[in-house]
This record gives structure tokens, C-alpha cells and sequence, in this order.
């Protein structure tokens, strides 16, 4: 097991942080709704759902039926980031509008909340299944799979190599993807007007409202936000897997709900720092006990996260963060 390791260490590295990219930009949405309204967001995986089926959508738009070269393909993954991340920013505020704020106007507990949530995320996911694969998309809806009609249309190449590291051009792409967004949320945040209200209402939400604050105003932004930035997530995962299905916001839901809890809920830096650590110790555990312990890596760093650091590595919340 050991030398198996030794000998994939590099690779999966690179695997391990392309992997956890993905992982920060979905956690996203998780920890900016526990922020601002201590809520765990369980149908945000849904919302990651959607901008999948949204870039598969966009993919057959533009007629792709072959591998493009790297440079379209950044072209291609730009494209495919806009549709789905406003298809899925979109979705996101509809989530908000329907199962949320009426329970918020009521003053109705988390736990009601929690409740709309699990509904919400369940009744996306058999919509899909049933009428959204077999009626836009016109393929059997045995399964729920949902390929990208061309084969490798994302056609990674070998860019360059670091000591014994292969660099290929997809997993660069999602790695700096990524992290670009990450920045521009930050500074959004941090920065902008709205980035100002949005943790002022996490810090006190009754003393934001008597400085003008409109707390409708900024809940919606909230969840664009969020809703945006796992639909980038979706259009970076369909350049690397190039398939879809109505449940595939399950796992990869609960695993970056895990990388949000790692770095800190509520934590913007912390969904980055989580998201990446949670990829390399799911790639680094499968070259270690083999790729059947993959999602059991994955799960023993929630619980032993939650025993032992509750507040995750950085610790510090979305209502404590400096300008």
C-alpha cells in the first residue's frame, strides 16, 4: 500500500486539487446561507445538479460534436460557466423564494427550514429524472444519465510537466477557474457595497435592518451568489466527467458541504482551504487503500472534523471577515 502510494503521490496531487476546486466553489453556497441565515442548505446540491444539466444543454447548443483544441476550449468552458452559472444563481433564488422566505415570514424554526430544504432537494431531483431528461433532453429516463452527445469534446492534452507531475489542460482549468472565482467572490464580499451588507446581516440582522439594510435584498443575493458559483463548479465538472444525471449533486453535495465544514462554516477562505484539502486526502486515501475507500476518506474527515475541530481549520465566520 505504501509504495502504491509513494508512487501516485504527484498524480494524485494534481487530481486532488483539481477534485477539491470543484469541492470550494459548490461549499460556496453552503457557507454563504449558514452565514447569513444559519442555515444548512441541503437542496443546494440540486442547484449544483441544474447547472450540469444547463452546460450539457449549452454544449449541444453550440453544436459541439467534436474535440476542440485547448485554447477553444477556454472559450468553450466561459461559455458554458455563464449559462450555468446563471441558470443555477437563478435556480438558486427561485429555492429561496418558494421554500424559504415564506417560512421566514411565518418565523418558522430551523428545523422547518431543514425540512423545506431535504422536500426541495428530493422533488428537483425526481423533476429531473422524470420530465426534465425524457422530454428536453429526449433520452431514456431509465437510470437518469445524461451524456454530452460528443465523446472527450474537452480533448485534455499534456501541457507541461513539473519533476514527475503531468500537467493536463482540463485539470489547469479548473484549478485556476476556480480560484479565480474564489478571489472575486472574496473581494465582492469584502469590498462592494453589498458585500458590506452581506456581513453586516450576518453579524446582527436587526441592527443591519436599522441601518437600511434590506434583508430580502440581501438573502437573494445571497443565494445568487451562491447558486452562481456552483453553477461555475458544474460547467468545470462537465469539461472533466462530460456526463450528468439527477443524482449527481447527492454525493458531491455532502462532499462539499464536508469541505465547508473542514475550513470553517461560514467561511468564504475556509470553503477554498477545505475544498482543496478535502480533495487531496480523498485522492491521497485511494492511492493509499485503494479507489473503493475514496468516499469512506471523505465521510472519516467529517466525523473526525466534527469530534474534534467544529469550527474547522480557519474557524473564523462569513460575519467576522475584514474588509
Amino acid at each position: 500500500m505504501f509504495n502504491s502510494f509513494l508512487d501516485q503521490f504527484w498524480p494524485s496531487t494534481v487530481d486532488g486539487l483539481s477534485l477539491g476546486a470543484i469541492y470550494a466553489l459548490v461549499a460556496l453556497g453552503y457557507t454563504m446561507v449558514y452565514g447569513v441565515l444559519r442555515l444548512i442548505n441541503f437542496a443546494h446540491s440540486e442547484i449544483f445538479m441544474i447547472g450540469t444539466f444547463a452546460a450539457v444543454g449549452a454544449v449541444e447548443a453550440m453544436g459541439i460534436t467534436t474535440p476542440v483544441g485547448t485554447v477553444a476550449l477556454i472559450g468553450v468552458v466561459v461559455v458554458l460557466a455563464v449559462v450555468a452559472g446563471v441558470a443555477s444563481g437563478g435556480a438558486a433564488v427561485l429555492l429561496e423564494l418558494l421554500a424559504y422566505r415564506p417560512l421566514r415570514k411565518r418565523g418558522a424554526s430551523r428545523l422547518a427550514a431543514l425540512l423545506s430544504a431535504i422536500g426541495a432537494s428530493i422533488a428537483l431531483q425526481q423533476f429531473f429524472a422524470l420530465v426534465v431528461i425524457p422530454t428536453v433532453f429526449d433520452r431514456p429516463k431509465e437510470g437518469g444519465y445524461l451524456p454530452v452527445q460528443s465523446n472527450d469534446f474537452a480533448n485534455p492534452v499534456h501541457l507541461f510537466s513539473i519533476g514527475p507531475v503531468d500537467v493536463r489542460s482540463d485539470k489547469l482549468i479548473i484549478f485556476v477557474g476556480a480560484l479565480l472565482m474564489m478571489v472575486a467572490l472574496d473581494q465582492f464580499v469584502a469590498r462592494t457595497r453589498l458585500g458590506r451588507g452581506i456581513r453586516a446581516t450576518a453579524q446582527d440582522p436587526e441592527t443591519a435592518v436599522l441601518m437600511g439594510v434590506n434583508i430580502d435584498r440581501i438573502v437573494i443575493a445571497t443565494f445568487a451568489l451562491g447558486g452562481a458559483m456552483a453553477g461555475v463548479a458544474a460547467a468545470l465538472y462537465m469539461m472533466r466527467f462530460e456526463e450528468t444525471q439527477y443524482m449527481v449533486g447527492f454525493l458531491l453535495g455532502i462532499k462539499a458541504f464536508t469541505a465547508a465544514v473542514l475550513g470553517g462554516i461560514g467561511n468564504l477562505r475556509g470553503a477554498l482551504v477545505g475544498g482543496l484539502v478535502l480533495g487531496l486526502l480523498e485522492m491521497y486515501g485511494s492511492s493509499f487503500f485503494g479507489p473503493e475507500w475514496r468516499d469512506v476518506v471523505a465521510f472519516t474527515v467529517l466525523v473526525l472534523v466534527l469530534m474534534f475541530r467544529p469550527t474547522g481549520i480557519l474557524g473564523e465566520s462569513l460575519q467576522r471577515a475584514r474588509a
